[in-house]
């Protein structure tokens, strides 16, 4: 039987094991996926015990994944460039990193929303953590010529940016920025936690915004955010939270099972009715 789990602290609230709970179900796969809470001064050993423990590897969350990337003995263009991993898998007795957010995140934005680039117009990213950098990194990959960044901290919009300095024009913009930026972006993505259960208000004013602007969330519960219903009020295209979730696992799946999962509207369903949406 081949073995893998999802690790963070906490734990609880991780949807992993349905997701990959039915692929081992549907692709017939001797195989468990479980949860495990581990500490952050537990992560470091439990990383580097995973053949011990008869692991084929793991998923990362919160807020372990800095922790991952360290001590990997290598790491993917993904983690290098995000400088966190969430997917660790075993080969030749080494342990692999990698970063599949920026995967999951790409992916489920160009099935939702294909029309999405615009040459002349930028990306906008809400928030400055480590779901920003992903993205940053995924939209970089994809040839955007500009992206700006706005946190309530612009300090930390600043240093993400420096971080990217030489990949393109990456700039740190004012939180204020952020009412009018539908009238100018082609893409919005919220990447902070507001939103979240319904608390917390971005703010941002869609009454004239750009009719082809795509208004994103990573927040996932609720799946429409009040970010996401003020878009559709005025008439734009979203795109959820979830999509990201679902498409981050393949890669991980692959790596443990050795089978390409697809992300199917079944699967979809029996993460909704888990979180009660």
């Amino acid at each position: 039987m081949i073995k893998a789990c999802v690790i963070g602290w906490p734990i609880e609230h991780s949807r992993s094991p349905i997701i990959h709970g039915y692929w081992l179900k549907k692709y017939g796969i001797d195989g468990s996926y479980e949860k495990r809470a581990v500490a952050p001064d537990a992560a470091e050993s439990f990383l580097r015990n995973l053949e011990q423990e008869g692991l084929a590897g793991c998923n990362v969350t919160v807020p372990l994944k800095e922790i991952a990337f360290a001590v990997a003995d290598h790491c993917d263009p993904s983690a290098l460039a995000v400088k966190a991993a969430n997917t660790i898998w075993l080969e030749d007795g080494k342990i692999h990193a990698a970063n599949t957010d920026t995967y999951g995140f790409m992916t489920h934005l160009s099935l939702e929303a294909p029309g999405w680039k615009h040459p002349d117009k930028p990306v906008v990213l809400l928030g400055a953590g480590g779901a920003a950098r992903a993205i940053c990194h995924g939209f970089l990959e994809a040839g955007v010529s500009e992206i700006i960044i706005l946190n309530r901290t612009k300090e930390r919009a600043e240093n993400l940016a420096k971080d990217f300095e030489g990949r393109g024009n990456i700039r740190a913009g004012d939180w204020g920025d952020r009412v009018r930026c539908g009238e100018w972006a082609s893409v919005i993505v919220n990447t902070t936690t507001l939103g979240m259960k319904g608390e917390g208000d971005l703010g941002v004013d869609f009454f004239s915004a750009d009719p082809d602007c795509v208004v994103c969330d990573i927040v996932y519960v609720p799946l429409e955010t009040k970010l996401l219903a003020e878009a559709k009020r005025y008439g734009l295209k979203t795109v959820d939270g979830l999509g990201m979730l679902l498409h981050q696992a393949v890669p991980g799946f692959e790596r443990w099972f050795g089978v390409r999962p697809e992300v199917t509207p079944e699967l979809r369903q029996r993460v909704l009715a888990d979180i009660g949406a």
